[in-house]
């Protein structure tokens, strides 16, 4: 049963993946007027096939894989006489290569933006289901042998603001940061809140050869010489109706400051305050819209294993609306498509490992893994996956898209294309490499489980 979950899940993932592309490249063909022969959902040996009045043959196939738009070129023409016969004058017209290069150009960006917004609308559902941890990352111990530029140096308690300016806002960006200078050497700057100071610090660290090896970029933070913890603040998300929050008039959104005087730096610190305190008032200081508000709260209680503890009812953590929702999703499209850039070019120079790469069987295993995690889960990898397959097709690798956008500019900057027999040696070399890529990356799938 389990191994008809890893097979349906990956079938599911790399369909809807594959078919979403190539609907991006036919919806654009279709719209510059070029005649799309068949769009296939699926590999293989069509089963069910049906027309529409442009002459597309719309197919489903017998390989649940992925799918393919066959668009009519002169030069198919030119092999195959006898498709002419299949065709009408005006399809004949309309084919791929006589169109202009900007058309040409746009029918072959269309599938690699087709990932990106899938990965957009994805990520946008994803945060609309999903609240906001408000998520704090904090340095619980420091390597004493870190080498420092300047006079400032990390310390416990820490915490972490951004990484040479770039923000810090959720758990896994510390890593991605971090990874994105594996083989760096020079000054890297760390923003910091320090609870004894009124504004941000700013700590170099001096690094040579950052991240050289597997090992080490599989914890980043920890070969950097800290250790990181991560809290969720202390900003109160829903509150349930009738319980002791509810009645003492907090809302959703307000931050807490205080306890009883003590003052509350994250959420733990509020369940734990609470906790001891069962059936007892209690004085918290929050801010609400920047106004700082004293309220009692006549803690309620529950006895677990035995034992009694006080009970706020709230959870932690805000939600999004639509508008924060698509912004966020953008940004996460925009970030991770540029970290999977900067990991392909490290893995290109030799800066970080190939073994990072995935094929087929690696994929699948993630695809049955996240299924049985839930929808959402599945959801988030199926978001990554088509920004890897935009980012990987816009490679200036013949037969990949970013190949023949390539070969158009040379095309336009020459005035006229490159001559047969070279542009067969460059896709050529291209579905070479291609190919030695993809064996390269079943054999990583095959090293794992050895």
């Amino acid at each position: 049963m389990s191994y008809l979950i890893y097979i349906l899940a990956f079938a599911v993932l790399l369909g809807v993946l594959v078919t979403i592309h190539e609907f991006g490249h036919f919806i654009v063909a279709r719209m510059c007027n070029v005649h799309v022969q068949r769009f296939s959902v699926g590999m293989g040996p069509v089963f069910y096939k049906k027309c529409d009045k442009h002459g597309t043959e719309f197919a489903l196939s017998a390989i649940p894989l992925g799918g393919y738009v066959s668009m009519i070129t002169n030069k198919l023409i030119e092999l195959e006489p006898e498709i002419k016969n299949q065709l009408t004058e005006e399809q004949l017209k309309n084919t791929f290569d006589s169109k202009p290069k900007a058309h040409r150009a746009a029918i072959m960006f269309a599938g690699p933006l087709a990932n990106f917004l899938l990965s957009i609308v994805i990520f946008t559902g994803i945060f609309l289901n999903t609240v906001d941890p408000k998520i704090v990352p904090v340095i619980n111990s420091v390597n004493q042998e870190i080498i420092y530029s300047n006079n400032e140096t990390f310390k416990a308690k820490d915490k972490i603001l951004s990484i040479n300016n770039v923000t810090v806002k959720e758990a896994k960006d510390i890593n991605l940061e971090l990874l994105s200078y594996a083989g760096y050497s020079g000054d890297l700057m760390f923003s910091v809140e320090r609870d004894n100071s009124d504004k941000p610090i700013n700590v170099f660290v001096g690094l040579k050869d950052f991240l050289p090896t597997s090992q080490s970029q599989a914890d980043p933070t920890g070969s950097l010489g800290i250790k990181v913890e991560y809290f969720m603040q202390p900003i109160i998300g829903k509150v349930i109706s009738g319980g002791s929050a509810d009645r003492a008039g907090i809302k959703s959104n307000d931050k807490i400051l205080e306890i009883n005087n003590s003052k509350i730096l994250f959420a733990n610190d509020i369940q734990k305050k609470v906790s001891e305190n069962p059936n007892r008032s209690l004085e918290f200081k929050l801010i609400r819209d920047g106004e700082i508000i004293y309220l009692p709260v006549n803690i309620d209680s529950q006895i677990n294993e035995n034992v009694t503890k006080g009970i706020l009812g709230v959870s932690f953590g805000t939600s999004r609306n639509f508008r924060q929702s698509i912004s966020k999703g953008i940004y996460e499209t925009y970030n991770l498509s540029l970290k999977t850039l900067q990991f392909i070019g490290k893995m290109i120079t030799g800066n970080m490992g190939t073994e990072n790469l995935s094929g087929p069987i690696g994929i699948a295993q993630m695809a049955g893994n996240t299924a049985q995690a839930g929808f959402l889960p599945f959801m988030y990898l199926m978001a990554l996956l088509s920004i890897s397959l935009a980012v990987l097709n816009l490679l200036p690798i013949p037969v990949l898209d970013g190949g023949q956008l390539t070969l158009l500019g040379i095309e336009a900057i020459r005035g006229k294309p490159l001559p047969e027999k070279a542009e067969n040696i460059i896709y050529t070399g291209g579905a070479v490499l291609v190919g030695m890529l993809m064996i390269f990356a079943i054999f990583n799938d095959i090293s794992r489980f050895l």
